[in-house]
């Protein structure tokens, strides 16, 4: 039997501080394909990730394969079914 693969989708431990989101496996050919179907399943974080224009919040960072996303505001970057996408919130300080 072939097992289906698929992209791991986790979170830092700062945002998890936040949002109660443990790491999960989502299918998509994008990045806005995949977290549409985590946010399905935890509406809360999407309005923690995204703005009022599903755009990524300023304050939010997204890495696929350890490249950050280029397109913050359609999310159309592409994700592979072995792919580690990861969300977390973006650092400052001096």
């Amino acid at each position: 039997m072939l097992k289906c693969r698929m992209a791991k989708v986790q979170f830092t431990s700062n945002l998890r501080r936040h949002v109660d989101c443990p790491s999960v496996e989502s299918t998509g050919s994008t990045v806005r394909v995949v977290l549409d179907q985590v946010f399905t399943l935890n509406p809360r974080l999407e309005t923690y990730v995204l703005d009022d224009q599903r755009a990524l919040r300023k304050h939010m960072r997204i890495l696929v394969d350890g490249v950050a996303v280029r397109d913050i505001t359609g999310l159309s970057d592409p994700v592979q079914t072995t792919s580690e996408v990861w969300v977390m919130q973006a650092l400052s300080g001096g």
